[in-house]
C-alpha cells in the first residue's frame, strides 16, 4: 500500500514538471514570435524610410540638361579679350590698338590672336543656332557673316567680323547650328580684314535689323547692343 502511494506521488510530481516545462516553452515561443514581429516591423519602417524621401527634399537638378543659347565662337575666348571689350570708348589717342582708324564706343567684343597664330588658320564657329543673313566683304571689317539667333528668348543678329570671306562655306538662308564651322579669320593687315589686325569682332544687336556699326558716338546708342562676354562667363 505504501509502495502504491509512493508511485502515485512520483507520477503527480512528474505531471507537474511536464506541465511547468510546457508553459515555459509556450512563453518562450510567444517571446520569440513577439520579437520576430517587432524586428519585422522595424525592418519595414526602415525600408519605408529609405524608399520615401522627405516631402521637402528637392529633386537634384541636372545642370547638363539646361540648354545654352550662346557658346564661344573661338577657342580660349575669355583670355583673348585683352584690348577692346564691349563699350570701351576709343579715340585715335587712347586706343589700345595703334594706329587707330576709328573712334567711339565699341559695340562688340574683340577676340585677339597670338603671334603664333599670325599665319595659322584660326577657326570660327557659330555661337548660336540660326539663319545666315549676310555673307560678304564689308568696309572696316573685311569678310563678314551675320546670323539671326535667339538669346534668352530675344531675337538678335550676331555679326562675325574680319573673316576670310572666301573660306565661308555657308550661303545666305542656310541654318547654322551652334558649333558649326563658319570659316577662318582673315590674314592680318590684308584686304581679308580690310587692313585691320587679325582678330574676331563679335557684335550682338537686338532685333532683326542688320547693323554693321562697330562704334557708336554715345553711350545711349549702346542700348541696342549686347555684351557677348557676359554669355561666356
Amino acid at each position: 500500500m505504501k509502495k502504491n502511494i509512493g508511485i502515485s506521488i512520483l507520477l503527480v510530481m512528474l505531471l507537474f514538471l511536464v506541465s511547468a516545462c510546457s508553459q515555459q516553452a509556450v512563453k518562450s515561443n510567444q517571446n520569440i514570435t513577439n520579437n520576430q514581429i517587432q524586428n519585422a516591423n522595424r525592418g519595414s519602417a526602415q525600408q519605408n524610410t529609405n524608399v520615401a524621401a522627405p516631402a521637402n527634399m528637392a529633386a537634384p537638378v541636372n545642370t547638363l540638361s539646361v540648354p545654352r543659347d550662346f557658346i564661344a565662337p573661338i577657342s580660349g575666348a575669355l583670355v583673348r579679350i585683352t584690348k577692346k571689350p564691349f563699350g570701351l570708348y576709343v579715340t585715335q589717342k587712347n586706343s589700345p590698338v595703334q594706329p587707330e582708324k576709328f573712334s567711339g564706343y565699341h559695340t562688340g567684343v574683340d577676340f585677339e590672336t597670338t603671334v603664333a597664330e599670325a599665319d595659322a588658320d584660326v577657326r570660327i564657329t557659330a555661337a548660336c543656332t540660326g539663319k545666315v543673313r549676310v555673307r560678304q566683304w564689308v568696309s572696316g571689317y573685311g569678310g563678314v557673316l551675320i546670323q539671326d539667333c535667339m538669346i534668352n528668348g530675344q531675337s538678335v543678329t550676331v555679326l562675325y567680323g574680319h573673316l576670310n570671306v572666301n573660306v565661308i562655306t555657308a550661303s545666305i538662308g542656310d541654318i547654322l547650328a551652334q558649333g558649326d564651322f563658319i570659316g577662318n579669320l582673315g590674314q592680318g593687315f590684308s584686304p581679308e580684314t580690310d587692313g585691320e589686325r587679325k582678330h574676331l569682332h563679335l557684335g550682338i544687336h537686338a532685333g532683326t535689323s542688320i547693323n554693321y556699326k562697330g562704334y557708336v558716338s554715345s553711350q545711349d546708342q549702346l542700348i541696342g547692343w549686347q555684351d557677348a562676354e557676359k554669355y561666356l562667363i
